[in-house]
This record gives C-alpha cells, sequence and structure tokens, in this order.
C-alpha cells in the first residue's frame, strides 16, 4: 500500500512525492524500495503487487522497476485501506485463487530483517492451512500513545495467538497500563491471509466494496480497467481495514515480536531512528553544521552546506524550495503550519 502523503513528514514529505519515495535515512534507499528488500526472502518480485495513487506511478515504476505494469494499481483517490486491499484482492484472485497474501504499508522501517522474515514465514504458514486472517503485532518497547494496539489472549511472542480486541490509540496512562499489562501489541498494519478468507470476510463485514469490485471485475486486465475505475472505485465507502473487517472478524490472530519497527510517522520517530552526536542531535545533510545546539534534528539533504547555531530541540527541514524551523514538542501541528 503506498497511496498515503505522509503529512507530518513536511517539508520533506509532500503530495507531490510522499515520504515512501523518499530516502529518509539518508541510507540510499526510498522506504518502499527498503520494503520490497525485507521481503526478497519471502517473495519473489514477479509476485510484488503495489496500490498507490495515479499520480505516483512514474515514482513507482522508478524505483521498483523489476513490478510488472499489470500489478501496478492506481486509485483515481484515496478511500482508506479496506478498497484498496479489496481492489488488489479482487485481481489477485482472478490470476490466483488460492494465492497466499502479505498486506504491508510502503512507509514503515523494519530493522529486525531476520526475525521479520521469521515471523512472515510462520504467518503465511499458519495462512495456507487455515480460514483465518493474522496481522503481524509489534512488541511494545514504550508507552506509546502514537499507534494503535491489539490485544491478545496471551503474552507470547512469536506464535499464533486469538486476538481478543482492537484499541484505538490510548491516551499517556492507558498506554502505560497496555505496556504493564503484557498482553498488548503495536498495530504495524500488517496482515497475512488467503486470498480467498479476505474476499469472504469483505463480502460479509464489507458488502458494499465488494459490490463495487464486483462490479468492476469484468474490465479488470482489459483497457477499460482505468476508466471503470475512475468511474466506480469513488463510489467505494472510504474506511480502514481495521474498522470494515478486522474489529469484526472471529478469524484474528496475531503474531508479535520485536521487529524494531516503526512508521516512520514524525520528525520525531525519525530522530529516533538516526545517530545522535554527543548533545542529542541527528542529522542527514551533506554539509551539516552545528554550533551549540542539542537535540535537534536537522534534515537538509540537498544542501551543500547548512550551519544552524543555538538551537535546542528543534526540528530544521529543507527540501526544494520550502524551509521548516519548529519545535520538536510542536511537530503535531505541523500539518497545520503547511497547509
Amino acid at each position: 500500500m503506498a497511496g498515503g502523503i505522509g503529512s507530518r513528514l513536511w517539508p520533506l514529505s509532500t503530495p507531490d512525492v510522499p515520504k515512501q519515495f523518499i530516502d529518509v535515512l539518508g541510507v540510499g534507499r526510498s522506504l518502499i524500495q527498503l520494503t520490497v528488500d525485507r521481503f526478497a526472502a519471502v517473495c519473489q518480485p514477479q509476485n510484488f503487487w503495489v496500490v498507490t495513487g495515479e499520480r505516483y506511478v512514474s515514482l513507482v515504476k522508478q524505483q521498483l522497476p523489476n513490478i510488472p505494469d499489470s500489478q501496478i494499481l492506481l486509485e483515481p483517490e484515496g478511500r482508506n485501506t479496506a478498497p484498496c486491499i479489496a481492489y488488489a484482492s479482487w485481481k489477485i484472485q482472478m490470476q490466483d485463487p488460492q494465492a497466499n497474501i502479505v498486506v504491508t504499508p510502503a512507509d514503515a522501517l523494519v530493522l529486525k530483517t531476520e526475525a521479520f522474515t521469521e515471523t512472515i514465514t510462520k504467518a503465511l504458514e499458519f495462512t495456507e492451512e487455515r480460514d483465518a486472517i493474522v496481522t503481524v503485532g509489534i512488541a511494545p518497547t514504550r508507552p506509546e500513545t502514537g499507534y494503535g494496539y491489539i490485544h491478545a489472549t496471551e503474552a507470547l511472542h512469536g506464535q499464533l495467538i486469538k486476538v481478543s480486541e482492537f484499541k484505538e490509540k490510548p491516551d499517556l496512562d492507558t498506554a502505560i497500563q497496555y505496556l504493564e499489562d503484557g498482553h498488548y501489541f503495536w498495530n504495524a498494519g500488517i496482515f497475512v491471509w488467503n486470498v480467498k478468507t479476505i474476499v469472504t470476510e469483505l463480502r460479509a463485514y464489507a458488502p458494499q466494496i465488494a459490490a463495487v469490485m464486483d462490479e468492476l471485475q469484468p474490465a479488470f486486465f482489459t483497457p477499460k480497467e482505468q476508466e471503470e475505475l475512475r468511474r466506480l472505485f469513488p463510489t467505494c465507502e472510504k474506511i480502514s481495514i481495521d474498522y470494515a473487517v478486522m474489529e469484526k472478524s472471529p478469524r484474528i490472530y496475531v503474531i508479535a515480536e520485536d521487529l524494531a519497527w516503526s512508521d516512520l510517522g514524525s520528525w520525531g520517530s525519525i530522530m529516533t531512528h538516526l545517530k545522535a552526536d554527543e548533545d542529542g542531535n541527528t542529522v542527514v545533510g551533506k554539509d551539516v553544521r552545528l554550533f551549540d545546539c542539542s537535540n535537534c534534528i536537522v534534515h537538509t539533504a540537498e544542501e551543500k552546506t547548512v550551519v544552524v547555531e543555538g538551537l535546542d530541540g528543534y526540528i530544521v527541514s529543507q527540501s526544494k524550495d520550502r524551509l521548516l524551523i519548529c519545535r520538536l514538542s510542536q511537530e503535531q501541528h505541523i500539518k497545520e503550519y503547511s497547509a
């Protein structure tokens, strides 16, 4: 899934080039390329599918040249994750009615890639043999208020456990309780299922979306597909897969592990994955010079030389003709500042 606009990371991420297509960490690979890299051990290149916005097709083809054009699916507009997943699932089922599918965001980070491969492999083996849905949980390392949570019946890592319920983003006191309880895991938005299972569940719990997909299906893999998609896809209910299926289905399991995962949804989260200097500053850039600065993140990859003096706890980010200087403590307002 690669259709988001990453508005919390302005000015680095914009609607024209959102964060999934950017080398956010200064490692020479964009987030969508890193996503494909970590799935290489469990999926052949010809089996990757990308669902993205029409405006991003050239970026996808440029960054992922091995993915067949027919497997780059172009949403005419964003309708949240349930229609996105339904569109891909209906098309995949036409090619392979027995397909096992992993759904993942294109803009997250996973540092423990070997553990990730093992976790995904276990989940695929589980769904291949059962009419079940597996969601990948992340063992929490702190009382995080920015993520949704999964409540499991047991506090076991690396095993398939029945899900009790999904929880929305909590306040700090509740997040502390979740961490102490041990039965709660971060919801990474990574799902594993057989195509038959997810189509059945969407028909049961999101019948309006399923009906749109059925109407679209005759145009799949024909020259009329994009025209019909523009006509019908915007009529889909705008709803997440969590609300549409995950919170209703009795078939949900979780496999949880410490994967060093982050959704990289804020400057603060990026900062935690960059090496800090002795004053707590993190930098991505060609020639960034800091004087009397502490606890700052400076991201100015396009400039040759950047000098910052006297700041404590600030974001400094330059991208093309946009410059942000903002206190880290106020980063939740960046969407408002950039509107």
